[in-house]
């Protein structure tokens, strides 16, 4: 090998970063400016996080989303139906602020859509009258709709629509006149299907948590539960406070009462008028009785369901936390045993809830049940890949480990190790030992097996522990097949290359001449080839050794092509490593040797690896006494 002054690196160095200044007498750039970011640029830096924020809105939204059915309450001392404003305005807070992720999603995908369709027509279509003709019209059309997942669009559109809003806020406090009780059943079904885009949503961006681990799914499964049973919860609080004004409705109408004057608002006339009645407030007590007698067997008004929220003063204007528990724990309840202990009255609307609940408490169950299945049969099914994998492989790998003379207590360490990697990715590369390995493991059987190599290296073997542990850290392990060039003659190279399983062989190409004959074209020439072996235990680019520093700027030049004979495996050693090295051991008190190189070196190094000769059309030749291998090369 050779050094030329031609030839130089600079490793690292920041000025290789930076981009050229201007010439003497060029103006000079003006000071950066505020560029607004693209569409293209916020899409690809979301991207990854996109799906996850996604979600993330989509809980939040269905978590809050139920709060609009705590707004209404009801006074038992006025006998009137109010809203809490509170209430009210976290709930519109909450749904404003996830209503914007929605947004932001329909936009994106209406942009993507729109992009795709552009190109398939023209890049530098303009929008214009004049200038876009039918045909473009229809394959942008086309190409949009492809473009467009419609179900995913229409799912954003619908959770985005403002019916709580609308209805909560503000329709329901102003039903009145005639039909009231149809009208607000209208406006309850209405609240009831707003909940259905958002859970699909949760659906359609939950796909990803099907190939999670398995303590995520579970999580999620327990999230289902827990979002059933809330949602539910505020629907009954809902309900029972409709339940409550319906009795007072039915005993307003059977006092003949107009239909106007039983609309029971708090801010309406309503009020007034059962203040100055006493003797109408009474009634309303003895037909909508909330606390029953022991002796009454059948009260005026069945509540059903509903009973235990109106004994307790639920619907009350209470502590709103208090008001939310007591309600997700009835629903929690009632959803853990599919409603079995609900007692209903006759009426319709109530059976067809409780009837709903029965049916989401068996939906989820079910679905509990067939995913700890099919995670069962995953599991069963991964233990018996991971076992047959383990199999195929247990000859290689123990071949592995007793090639690199691996101990028994690392040996367990390390197929513990792979039996864990392939429980998760089943598809791990167990050619590669190193990538399965974790860091901390990693690191001690590199420094094993590294130290037993380099300490095979002649100008290594008196090298300071602590050196030779340092290079260990850099070490990379790498693999090369058979007939793989890894260097070549007169070209410059930047690592050095230690074996330790395979063989490869060098050689160098000269041109000599024969005898001088002469012909038309010139003397008559024949080449011949020196070929060198190097196996396990050699090393090939000792000059890196010679030539490491902190300032590490030349690199050396290859005197000889290396080839694999077989595959190989090998640690390599970069000359920006060592720099790094030299670096560290400066910092530790001048660690770093004086690499000297000498003849007697070239010697040894010829006498413990004596290479084979050959030549074109001729036998293997013996090497004579003086050496023609350079210890900056490779070493035996």
């Amino acid at each position: 090998m050779s050094i030329t002054p031609d030839v130089s690196y600079d490793f690292g160095s920041p000025k290789a970063h930076r981009k050229p200044t201007p010439e003497h007498g060029q103006p000079q750039a003006s000071s950066k400016r505020w560029n607004w970011p693209t569409v293209a640029g916020v899409s690809s830096a979301l991207n990854p996080w996109w799906n996850k924020i996604l979600v993330t809105s989509c809980v939040i939204a269905v978590l809050f989303d139920p709060l609009f059915f705590y707004i209404p309450y009801t006074s038992e001392e006025k006998k009137c139906m109010g809203n809490d404003e509170r209430v009210q305005t976290a709930a519109l807070i909450f749904r404003s602020v996830t209503d914007i992720t929605f947004l932001v999603h329909i936009i994106y995908q209406l942009y993507v859509a729109i992009k795709f369709a552009l190109s398939r027509v023209d890049e530098t279509l303009v929008f214009r009258y004049e200038s876009v003709s039918r045909v473009q019209m229809i394959r942008f059309a086309k190409a949009f709709s492809l473009k467009l997942s419609w179900r995913s669009f229409l799912t954003d559109v619908f959770a985005i629509l403002p019916i709580p809003q609308l209805l909560i806020v503000g329709l329901f406090f102003n039903i009145g006149g005639n039909d009231y009780l149809l009208r607000r059943k209208i406006v309850s079904g209405f609240l009831l299907i707003q909940f259905v885009p958002r859970i699909y949503r949760i659906y359609l961006s939950s796909v990803a948590i099907t190939e999670s681990t398995l303590w995520v799914r579970g999580v999620f499964n327990l999230f289902l539960y827990i979002l059933a049973s809330h949602a539910l919860g505020a629907f009954w609080y809902f309900f029972s406070i409709q339940r409550q004004t319906s009795c007072w409705y039915r005993t307003c109408l059977d006092t003949n009462r107009s239909e106007l004057e039983c609309t029971f608002y708090c801010d309406g006339s309503t009020a007034a008028l059962i203040t100055d009645t006493p003797q109408f407030n009474t009634t309303l007590d003895e037909q909508c009785v909330l606390k029953v007698p022991y002796n009454m067997t059948d009260p005026p008004f069945d509540f059903g369901i509903f009973f235990d929220a109106l004994k307790n003063d639920i619907q009350g204007k209470i502590n709103v936390p208090q008001k939310i528990g007591y309600c997700f724990w009835w629903g929690l309840r009632n959803l853990s045993n599919f409603g079995t202990s609900l007692t209903t009255s006759t009426y319709l609307w109530e059976n067809s809830f409780a009837i709903l609940i029965s049916i989401i408490g068996l939906l989820l169950f079910l679905y509990l049940i067939g995913n700890v299945q099919i995670y069962m049969e995953r599991a069963n099914t991964r233990a018996d890949e991971v076992r047959e994998k383990l199999r195929i492989k247990k000859n290689d790998i123990d071949d592995w480990i007793e090639n690199n003379g691996i101990g028994k207590d690392m040996k367990e360490e390390i197929m513990k190790n792979i039996k864990e990697k392939l429980e998760k990715d089943i598809s791990a590369d167990l050619d590669d030992i190193y990538s399965i390995l974790p860091p901390n493991t990693r690191k001690v059987v590199k420094r094993f097996v590294g130290m037993r190599t380099l300490r095979n290296v002649p100008m290594l073997s008196e090298v300071d522990g602590r050196v030779l542990k340092m290079m260990c850290d850099y070490l990379k392990p790498v693999k090369f097949q058979e007939n793989t060039m890894v260097f070549k003659m007169g070209k410059p190279f930047d690592r050095m290359v230690f074996i330790t399983d395979g063989s490869m062989w060098t050689y160098t190409d000269h041109q000599t001449s024969d005898s001088g004959k002469a012909t038309s074209g010139g003397l008559v020439t024949s080449s011949s080839t020196e070929a060198h072996f190097l196996e396990k235990g050699d090393a090939y680019g000792h000059m890196l050794l010679q030539l490491a520093s902190s300032s590490f700027t030349t690199l050396p030049i290859s005197d000889a092509n290396v080839k694999c004979h077989t595959k190989v495996e090998a640690f390599v050693l970069m000359a920006s490593d060592l720099r790094n090295i030299v670096t560290e051991c400066g910092r530790c008190g001048d660690l770093w040797p004086d690499f000297k190189y000498t003849a007697s070196q070239d010697e040894e190094a010829d006498q413990k690896a004596p290479p084979g000769h050959f030549q074109q059309q001729q036998g293997p030749k013996k090497r004579g006494t003086t050496s023609n291998i350079h210890p900056t090369g490779y070493s035996g």
